[in-house]
C-alpha cells in the first residue's frame, strides 16, 4: 500500500498548528506543517513533529487496566472496564452521595474538542460541584479577573494591528500561549519580528532573558514575585503625566481616583526598587505603553503562580483599561470564535456582570473559603476534599487529560490524596506518574485518530479561520474517544448529559459530528457545516469573512461600566505596599518556566523528546553558582520551607541572580537524587496549598518559591 496524505492539525498543545500526515499501512508515518495553510504557513515545533512517535510508541496502552483484588493491572476490554467504572460509581454515590465523585481535565484533555464538554456534562449530571481543571492550577486570575472587573463585548486589540506590545512573564516562542490580543502561538518569533520590522514597540518583563525578551525594545528584569510593584510604578507614571485615555475613563470606568489614589504608594523610584528594575526604564516603558494607540498587557503562567496571581492580574487589567486597549464601534470583533457558543452582540461597552468568585448560590467547597471560579473549583481543595472525612467527602476522581501526581500542588499531600480514593479512573494513553497509583486506566484514541474541530486555539485567531478534521487512521485496540467514555458511564448510570444545545440522545451513542454540534450550538458556523466546507477544501481549513462580526454601537438601555474598585482590590495594593514577604534561610527563589520539548507533563515518554532534554535542569547565574560552591552538571540540593528536591546545576547568565529557573509538571513522585539525570525533579514537592494561597482563586505558589540552594 502507497503512501496516503491527509490535511489535518497538531493537538499537542492548544495552538492546533495545521499540518500534513503520511500515513502507510494505517499508521502516521510522518507529519510536517502545511505550507498551503492561510494561518500557520507550514510552522510547527518539534513537538508537534514527534506526533509519530506518540501514535506508535511501544509503551503507548492499547488496552485499557483494571486493577484485581492482588492489587495487580489486568489487561480489560473497555466495555467491560467502563461497566466496571460505572458500578463502582454506583456504588460510591448510593453510600456517599453525588458529591462523593469530582472529575478532572488537565491540559491534555483540552486538545479534544469534546472533552471539556463531556467532562463537565458528566459532573454536572451526577450532580456533583468537583468538577476541576488545569486552569486553577496556573491561571485562574487570568480567566477570571476580566469577568470581576468589566469584560469589553468587543474584545481587546489583537496583536496584528498592535503598535506596542507588552508580556509579562510570557514568552510564547517557547510555552506557544498568550491570551487574546497577545501574540498568536503559530510562528510565533516570526510574527513578533514581523511586527517589529513595522515599527510596533516590544516591551517584556520577566526575571529571566527568555527568548521573547531577546527581542525587546525595552527588558524588564523584574524580581520573582514583585510584578505588582512594576505595575503599579507604571500606573503611578500614566497617571501622573496624564498619558491615560480621559474620555474612555469617563465614558467607561468606575473606580479611577481609588485606583489612583492606591498606587501613589508606588512612585516610580520606590516601584523600581521594589521589583529589583532601573527607575529610568521603568518609566520609559510606562510612557511607551500609553503612548501607542493600540495594543495589551498580557500575562503568563508564571507571574500569576507567585504568590501575588490576582492583584497582578487586576494592575494588567487596569492598565489596558485606563488605556482603553479594545475594539470600537465600526471595528472588526477581535477574536471572532467560529465555535464560540453563545454568540452576542459585540458592542462597544462593558458587558453585563457575571457571577464569579464563589458568589451567593454558587457551589463552596469545604475549604479554606474557597468555592467555584464559574462553573469549577480550584484544585488545590481537591486533596483536602479527598482527605478529609464528612459530609461530601470525594472518595471517586476520573483524572482525564491529566497528571495529578506531577501537576498538582504539594506533590506528597496529592499522592496521598490519590492512594486514599475508593476509585481513581485515569484516562491516559500511557503509564503516568498518576497511571500507576490508579484503580482503573482507561486507554483513549489519540488526536490523529479521531474527528476534531480548532475550537481551541480559535482564540487566537483574528480572523473567522475553521477546520473540522477526520481521523486519519484508525485507533490501536479497543481505544475510544474521551467523549464516549462519558457517555457510555452516563448511559450506565441512568442520568442524561447536557450540551449547550440541548440534551445528548442516551439511547444511542452519538456521533462526534452530533456532539460537537451540540456542544457548540449558537456558535457562526456549526461544526457539520465547517465539515462540508472542509472536505470541499481538500480537508484543508476554511475561513469565513462574511461571519466576522462587527463592533455594534453601545445599547444605552444596557449600560455597565468597568469597575476597577469592586472587592476593594486598590486597598491590596495598600497591603501589599506595606508587606514584604520574609523567609529566613530561604534567600534564592524558584521560578517556573517552560520547556520546548514538553507541555506541561505531556510528552515525557517520547523517546526523541526525552534525548534532547532528559532532565529538568536547574538554571542558575554563573556568579551564583561560584558562590554557593557548586559546578556545573553536579547536583544542587534545592531546599524550600516543605521539603528538597535535586536538580541538575546548567548556568546561566540569562537569570537574574538571586533565582533557579526550573521547569514546573516535570518528574515522577518517586524520582529522587539517584536518578534526577535520567528522570528530573518536579518543583511541585516544594509547596504547601495550605500555607502560600490566593485567597481569591485559590491559586497555590508554585514560582517565586522561596528556596536555599546547597552542594548535593
Amino acid at each position: 500500500m502507497g503512501v496516503e496524505t491527509h490535511k489535518t492539525f497538531c493537538r499537542f498543545c492548544h495552538a492546533n498548528c495545521a499540518m500534513e500526515v503520511d500515513v502507510a499501512d494505517g499508521k502516521v508515518i510522518e507529519v510536517r506543517g502545511d505550507p498551503d495553510d492561510p494561518a500557520y504557513g507550514g510552522y510547527t515545533c518539534m513537538k508537534g513533529r514527534e506526533l509519530p512517535d506518540s501514535h506508535n510508541s511501544e509503551n503507548r496502552l492499547h488496552h485499557s487496566l483494571v486493577r484485581n483484588e492482588a492489587g495487580k493491572f489486568a489487561p480489560t476490554p473497555m466495555p467491560e472496564a467502563l461497566a466496571h467504572v460505572a458500578s463502582e460509581l454506583r456504588r460510591i454515590i448510593d453510600q456517599h452521595g453525588p458529591h462523593s465523585v469530582a472529575v478532572f481535565m488537565g491540559s491534555g484533555g483540552f486538545q479534544n474538542s469534546a472533552a471539556m464538554a463531556a467532562s463537565l456534562s458528566f459532573a454536572n449530571a451526577v450532580g456533583s460541584r468537583n468538577f476541576y481543571t488545569s486552569v486553577t492550577l496556573d491561571q485562574p486570575a487570568k480567566v477570571f479577573t476580566t469577568a470581576r472587573y468589566g469584560k469589553w463585548m468587543a474584545g481587546p486589540n489583537t496583536f496584528s494591528e498592535s503598535d506596542v506590545a507588552m508580556f509579562i512573564g510570557n514568552n510564547p516562542i517557547v510555552s506557544h500561549y498568550s491570551p487574546v490580543g497577545g501574540v498568536p502561538p503559530f510562528s510565533p518569533s516570526r510574527r513578533i519580528r514581523d511586527k517589529q520590522a513595522e515599527g510596533m514597540k516590544l516591551i517584556v518583563a520577566d526575571p529571566r532573558e527568555s527568548d521573547v525578551a531577546r527581542l525587546a525594545d525595552i527588558y524588564l528584569p523584574v524580581k520573582p514575585g514583585e510584578d505588582p510593584a512594576m505595575l503599579a510604578g507604571m500606573l503611578n507614571v500614566i497617571i501622573a503625566e496624564g498619558l491615560y485615555d480621559r474620555n474612555f475613563v469617563a465614558a467607561h470606568v468606575d473606580g479611577f481616583d481609588e485606583l489612583a489614589e492606591a498606587v501613589k504608594a508606588f512612585p516610580p523610584q520606590v516601584a523600581a526598587e521594589r521589583a529589583g528594575l532601573d527607575t529610568d526604564q521603568l518609566i520609559a516603558a510606562a510612557r511607551m505603553f500609553a503612548t501607542g494607540s493600540k495594543g495589551c498587557a498580557v500575562t503568563g503562567t508564571g507571574p500569576e503562580m507567585a504568590g501575588n496571581g490576582t492583584l497582578t492580574e487586576y494592575l494588567v487589567v487596569c492598565l489596558n483599561t485606563i488605556c482603553a486597549r479594545f475594539k470600537q464601534e465600526g471595528e472588526k470583533a477581535a477574536i471572532p470564535g467560529v465555535f464560540s457558543p453563545y454568540q452576542t452582540a459585540r458592542r462597544a461597552q462593558v458587558a453585563p456582570p457575571v457571577p464569579m468568585f464563589g458568589a451567593e448560590g454558587m457551589p463552596k467547597s469545604r475549604f479554606r473559603g474557597l468555592g467555584h471560579l464559574g462553573w469549577e473549583m480550584p484544585c488545590n481543595v481537591l486533596a483536602d476534599e479527598i482527605l478529609t472525612p464528612g459530609e461530601g467527602q470525594v472518595r471517586a476522581l476520573i483524572s482525564v487529560g491529566g497528571n495529578p501526581v506531577v501537576g498538582f500542588p504539594d506533590q506528597a499531600k496529592m499522592v496521598r490524596a490519590l492512594d486514599d480514593l475508593e476509585l481513581f479512573v485515569q484516562i491516559d494513553p500511557w503509564m503516568s506518574a498518576s497511571a500507576k497509583r490508579a484503580t482503573v486506566v482507561l486507554a483513549p484514541s489519540q488526536c490523529l485518530e479521531r474527528e476534531d474541530i480548532t475550537s481551541l486555539s480559535e482564540w487566537w485567531h483574528e480572523e473567522p479561520y475553521a477546520r473540522y478534521t477526520e481521523a486519519v487512521v484508525a485507533p490501536p485496540g479497543d481505544c475510544i474517544d474521551e467523549y464516549e467514555m462519558f457517555w457510555t458511564l452516563a448511559k450506565h448510570l441512568g442520568i442524561t448529559m447536557n450540551l449547550a444545545g440541548g440534551p445528548l440522545p442516551m439511547d444511542r451513542k452519538p456521533t462526534k459530528q452530533e456532539f460537537l454540534d451540540l456542544a457548540v450550538t449558537g456558535c457562526l458556523v456549526p461544526p457539520s457545516q465547517v465539515r462540508k466546507d472542509c472536505a470541499a477544501n481538500g480537508g484543508a481549513a476554511v475561513l469565513y469573512p462574511e461571519k466576522h462580526p462587527l463592533v455594534e454601537p453601545v445599547d444605552e438601555g444596557e449600560f455597565h461600566r468597568f469597575d476597577l474598585a469592586v472587592g476593594a482590590m486598590p486597598s491590596e495594593i495598600g497591603k501589599y505596599a506595606e508587606n514584604r514577604a520574609a523567609h529566613e534561610g530561604f534567600d534564592y527563589r524558584l521560578i517556573s518556566r517552560r520547556s520546548k520539548t514538553r507541555f506541561n507533563s505531556i510528552g515525557h515518554p517520547l523517546k526523541k523528546l526525552q534525548a534532547k532534554t532528559t532532565t529538568n535542569p536547574a538554571f542558575i547565574h554563573p556568579d551564583d553558582i561560584a558562590a554557593l560552591g557548586l559546578e556545573e552538571g553536579g547536583l544542587v540540593a534545592i531546599t524550600s520551607p516543605h521539603a528538597t528536591i535535586h536538580g541538575v546545576v546548567k548556568a546561566s547568565d540569562k537569570v537574574r541572580r538571586g533565582i533557579v529557573s526550573m521547569a514546573h509538571a516535570y518528574g515522577d513522585a518517586d524520582a529522587g537524587k539517584d536518578d534526577v539525570r535520567e528522570r528530573g525533579s518536579s518543583t511541585n514537592r516544594l509547596v504547601s496549598e495550605v500555607v502560600d494561597y490566593d485567597p481569591i482563586t485559590g491559586q497555590s505558589l508554585q514560582s517565586a518559591i522561596p528556596v536555599k540552594l546547597e552542594p548535593a
